[in-house]
């Protein structure tokens, strides 16, 4: 019979580390899909998602169960992934290339997936949207592109975002507002 949620963190609590590998395995996929879609690169989300539980294993001993522990530890998960935007502005010391590879989301990836023989146009095709969307996506505020992963990716809704970023209900709708519309206009190209 598996033990819910408040029943493993108090075991966790009282040092049971096998307690907190599954609230670990319980919300993995979740923590790493949400850095997955805040950053570009797969082995800066893998940072994010070990910063995260890190970060929630050491805070655990103090968790008072004021809230439910997903809207705890996905709170965790959003200051980390804005930390990380904040601290990626404070070193950026980018070289041309590294600026290229920015700017174009792995320029490498798409004639990678051109020279295969066995790719299909349609999968080009994805592959280009793709790119397209997470161009368009790194272009909006920490905040927004946040919400709007949050939103649409990982389909939470308005009052669960603003307790995981502990701000008004009216400030997510106005991030969720700027960010529809700023991908909308940075995509319209792409589907006309």
């Amino acid at each position: 019979m598996a033990l819910d949620d408040s029943e493993l963190i108090a075991q966790a609590q009282r040092g049971d580390v096998m307690a907190f590998e599954q609230l670990v395995y319980r919300y993995d996929k979740r923590v790493l899909s949400m850095a997955m879609a805040y950053v570009s690169d797969p082995e800066d989300a893998k940072d994010l998602y070990q910063e995260v539980f890190l970060r929630v294993y050491r805070a655990l001993p103090k968790f008072e169960f004021r809230s439910q522990f997903s809207t705890w530890l996905y709170r965790i998960a959003t200051n980390v992934c804005l930390t990380h935007r904040a601290r990626q502005k404070q070193h950026a010391h980018a070289s041309l290339d590294e600026e290229f590879d920015d700017e174009n989301t792995n320029p490498h990836a798409l004639s990678d997936v051109l020279a295969s023989e066995a790719t299909s146009d349609e999968h080009t095709l994805n592959t280009e949207i793709a790119m397209q969307v997470q161009k368009a996506l790194n272009a909006l505020s920490p905040q927004q592109r946040l919400v709007f992963t949050l939103r649409h990716y990982e389909g939470y809704k308005l009052k669960d975002i603003a307790d995981m970023m502990e701000c008004a209900e009216g400030t997510v709708k106005k991030y969720l507002f700027t960010a529809t519309e700023r991908m909308r206009e940075r995509l319209k190209d792409a589907y006309q």
